[in-house]
């Protein structure tokens, strides 16, 4: 077998791949909506990637310097005005 037939009998494999996956794809398709309709799936339930992004919401205040008003949440690096004192001295009232 020279490379003109090797070339020749892989376009008729890609043909008979491309026919396969044709009907195969359909089939499984057809599946997958027969499915959907009998659970009545939505779309977002569908197509839902089953990670959900929580929402970053924004901590409240937690302390407050009397002196200059400056608050922190209590997250992330503690601030100058706090840092080597009692936190409990700063706790905003309420929290």
């Amino acid at each position: 077998m020279n490379y003109r037939d090797l070339e020749a009998k892989a376009a008729e494999l890609d043909r008979q791949i491309a026919s396969a996956r044709e009907v195969e794809a359909a089939s499984a398709l057809a599946e997958v909506e027969a499915k959907i309709a009998e659970f009545g799936f939505t779309v977002k339930e569908v197509f839902s990637t089953g990670k959900t992004r929580k929402q970053r919401t924004r901590s409240g205040v937690t302390y407050r310097d009397p002196a200059t008003g400056a608050t922190w949440s209590g997250m992330g690096r503690e601030p100058g005005w706090i840092k080597g004192k009692d936190r409990a001295t700063f706790v905003v009232s309420g929290n």
